[in-house]
């Protein structure tokens, strides 16, 4: 017991610094303070209904009407019930404040595997901080993108795992894999996970050819098994989750269509021919590095850094504001805040992947030095991973990937890969370091590769600082458009686009010198340790000073104090206004609101306090998203009518005001149509519904004929129904007519009949899909009762595979400590 405790504490005092730094970085965490994360928002309003619904009945329902007129409610809030060990491990956590936390897990990961491959414990501490502070990750916490950083976080501790199966051992290794691969998938970011899987691939093969050279085909196929074995175990330990997902992707954006109808293009832009499976190809490279925006890896702001803002009361901008009369604190608000500093290729950009300039280095100089395989995988999925990031300007490369290679068309924002790629930029240059530590060569043994690194990492900085107006053409095509819309003034504008102009240049030269400064800083203190100038000692924690200032002074300008505020200022945001008071006095069971103070489908702002037209998910069901694509711009009131939008917020473009007006041609929860028009297929049934009119006529797919067979609507003004009951996931109506009707549900059809399930007066009957959405019913005449439920089969078998696989895991982490323990005895 004392010789375990003495090899922990070590490690425990390594894990205690980790957590200091990420406190000292979040340091108003420590205050009650948090951040106002747009994502995280958005994901609350979204899950509103539910977690009202779940306090109210102690039931999390499986459906949700807030967002998009109804989607499944696994995809946006909602319970797991035996994912003991992913939940128990998060609850735990959960004591520190999550913007510390999650920093802390970045660099726990990191360090997990760097001392897992030998490397000594503070050299482990500062590669772990290497990889945390990349600027993109900071950058994608401040927006709110949590998920994402907590799938990044358990990256290094999965590549752990599998070394250590690969050295055999077996046991400690398979529980390490199945453990942090039970994190991964609780992290629930597939796109992060699929892009670090796809650079795993060729290390497993690399191993798997190093142990066939060596006559090891036993131990290969052993050490497979426990892959196989301890991967099924990690991932089946959230495996309900991707059970649901996978089920429910192919009804969304990124699953097939049946529309072959061309795209709506936008005046004098021809249209494209819809895509038959996954995402638009356009849509998915929106998010595309330039090649040449590559080097903000090693220069921050080269291609002027985030979107809006990021000048000072120093920069041409600020005095040309001045000169035109604007008092000093306008105008440094207007430069810090709204200035389109950045020129590169992306739509919107929060800021520049930045690795450090120390970070980039040591890679640079272990590409020369460090002699371990690794090196050569390292530095293959490095270039992969940015091919990958370069997206539609790498057409040829991502066009192929995009058209063949599995599930890689279900992704977007390409630039994610640049996070991972931190992973091996921090992983390589730490392993350098170990090199020299190890080796202790001398100066004439390490001169060439020290110059070499020095050249191309400083030497680019050099460049760029001396050439870099020459080089680079830094207008974008509507930088004066976005200028005039600003100031009001062509004039003015133009004054302004001649002093950002000079600023961009003066950004650029300023961190191409200060890139140039670190460098040299760094390589300088190599050669003092190569020298026998410093020792080890001393080294180490140099390296580990330079790349804390050089990260956490760049990641400041992206995120710091002022981003944090109070919970109460951050709870404020949710707080009913005038108009969503208005609408909510209106009591009946059940109604829907189109938010147009900004574009509805991304934002789930109305969806907290409302059933809402629109909301905010990267997975949208496919159908709704081309209802709103083709049929609403050509019959809006249609299309929010039988989506029974009763009411419409509006905001005043001049006085800024919203109100929220009634719609009463909505046409409620249900109605009797007069007639229904068969159409034979998808096509046409979408160009129908641009000039129907869904209170007269249904619109029924060819493939529901047998469903309405014989069916002759006798329509009648005194034939009623109505919602009685609403639940989330459970629907229950009353009807009343004097001969067969057609009725149509302002309810989204998703897996009619298997999942969402119909009865009339108890007995289940088959409901079917009309106007390309929705739901309709045949009801016989007289006075029924009709209840929709929602009752998937897959979430069934979704929770069968979580309890299995957590039991499993439980057993497994316990057998891998206790026979790790007995060996180290």
């Amino acid at each position: 017991m004392k010789s375990t405790l003495s090899k922990l504490l070590p490690h425990l005092a390594a894990v205690a610094v980790l957590l200091v730094i990420a406190a000292l970085y979040a340091s108003p965490n420590l205050q009650g303070k948090v951040l106002g994360m747009h994502d995280i928002q958005q994901a609350q309003a979204g899950a509103h209904e539910l977690n009202e619904y779940f306090k109210a009945t102690g039931r999390w329902a499986l459906w949700t009407n807030s967002m998009f007129s109804g989607m499944p409610a696994y995809m946006v809030a909602g319970d797991y019930p035996y994912t003991w060990v992913g939940k128990g491990i998060v609850i735990a956590l959960s004591v520190i404040p999550e913007t510390i936390r999650v920093l802390f897990l970045m660099m726990f990961g990191m360090y997990v595997l760097l001392t897992t491959m030998g490397v000594r414990r503070w050299l482990a501490v500062v590669g772990a901080v290497a990889f945390a502070f990349g600027s993109y990750n900071l950058i994608f916490i401040k927006a709110g993108h949590i998920s994402k950083i907590y799938a990044l976080a358990y990256l290094p501790g999965i590549l752990a795992g599998l070394m250590l199966v690969f050295r055999g051992r077996y046991w400690i290794g398979g529980a390490v894999t199945a453990l942090f691969l039970c994190l991964e998938m609780y992290a629930n970011h597939p796109q992060i996970t699929y892009y670090f899987g796809l650079a795993l691939i060729p290390y497993v093969i690399m191993e798997a050819i190093v142990l066939v050279k060596q006559g090891k085909v036993q131990q290969l196929l052993l050490a497979g098994v426990v892959l196989a074995v301890s991967s099924a175990i990690g991932i089946g330990s959230y495996g309900g989750r991707l059970l649901v997902t996978n089920d429910y992707s192919k009804e969304t954006t990124r699953g097939k269509t049946e529309l072959t109808l061309p795209k709506p293009g936008a005046p004098g832009v021809e249209a494209t021919a819809a895509p038959q499976d996954g995402l638009d190809k356009s849509y998915a490279f929106e998010y595309s590095y330039e090649v040449g925006e590559t080097l903000t890896l090693l220069i921050p702001r080269v291609f002027g850094g985030a979107s809006n803002g990021g000048l000072s009361t120093d920069s041409e901008t600020y005095k040309v504001l001045s000169q035109r009369g604007l008092d000093p604190g306008s105008a440094k608000q207007f430069v810090e805040t709204a200035m389109p500093v950045y020129w590169g290729g992306l739509p919107i950009n929060g800021g520049p992947a930045y690795a450090g300039a120390v970070v980039l280095f040591l890679f640079a100089l272990g590409l020369f030095i460090v002699k371990n395989r690794l090196k050569w995988w390292i530095l293959g999925s490095t270039v992969l991973l940015i091919f990958i990031a370069w997206g539609k300007y790498f057409a040829g490369f991502n066009g192929f990937l995009f058209d063949h290679l599995p599930m890689f068309n279900k992704f977007r924002a390409v630039t994610m890969t640049l996070s991972v790629v931190q992973l091996f930029f921090a992983l390589l240059g730490i392993m350098a370091v170990q090199e020299l530590l190890d080796r202790k060569p001398t100066f004439a043994e390490i001169k060439t590769p020290l110059i070499a690194a020095t050249a191309l990492t400083g030497g680019v900085a050099l460049l760029i600082w001396l050439l870099g107006s020459s080089i680079f053409d830094i207008r974008r095509p509507n930088d004066t458009d976005v200028l005039t819309s600003m100031v009001g003034d062509p004039a003015f504008a133009t004054e302004i686009y001649r002093a950002l102009l000079a600023d961009r240049i003066s950004v650029l030269k300023a961190d191409s010198l200060r890139t140039l400064l670190f460098v040299l800083l760094a390589a300088g203190s190599v050669w003092l340790y190569v020298t026998g100038k410093i020792k080890e000692a001393i080294l180490i924690p140099v390296l580990g000073l330079l790349i804390l200032v050089d990260l956490f002074q760049l990641d400041k300008k992206y995120l710091n104090n002022d981003d944090f505020t109070t919970r109460r200022e951050a709870a404020a945001i949710m707080e009913p206004t005038p108009v969503d008071e208005q609408i909510l006095q209106d009591k009946s069971l059940s109604y829907r609101v189109m938010d147009n103070r900004s574009f509805f489908m991304s934002d789930a702002n109305a969806s907290y306090f409302h059933k809402s037209l629109g909301g905010y998910h990267a997975a949208k069901l496919k159908r709704y998203s081309e209802l709103m694509e083709y049929a609403l711009p050509k019959n809006f009131m249609g299309v929010i009518n039988m989506l029974n939008a009763k009411y419409v917020i509006q905001r005043d473009q001049q006085t800024r005001q919203d109100a929220a007006q009634l719609n009463a041609a909505a046409l409620g929860n249900a109605w009797f149509v007069k007639e229904y028009k068969l159409v034979p297929n998808a096509n046409e049934e979408m160009k129908t519904l641009e000039t129907f009119d869904p209170g007269k006529t249904a619109v029924i797919d060819q493939r529901f004929a047998a469903d309405v067979k014989g069916l002759t609507i006798s329509y009648d003004t005194t034939n009623t129904i109505r919602l009685t009951s609403y639940a989330p996931d459970q629907l229950k109506y009353e009807s009343k007519a004097g001969s067969d009707q057609l009725a149509v549900f302002s309810e989204i059809f998703y897996k009619g009949n298997t999942d969402w399930k119909s009865y009339i007066d108890g007995k289940e009957v088959p409901h079917i899909r009309v106007n390309y959405l929705l739901r309709g019913l045949r009801i016989p005449a007289g006075t029924h009762t009709i209840e929709f439920k929602f009752d998937p089969p897959v979430w069934k078998t979704a929770m069968t595979i979580d309890l299995v696989s957590n039991i499993a895991l439980i057993l497994l982490l316990v057998a891998g400590v206790v026979i790790e323990s007995r060996r180290k005895a």
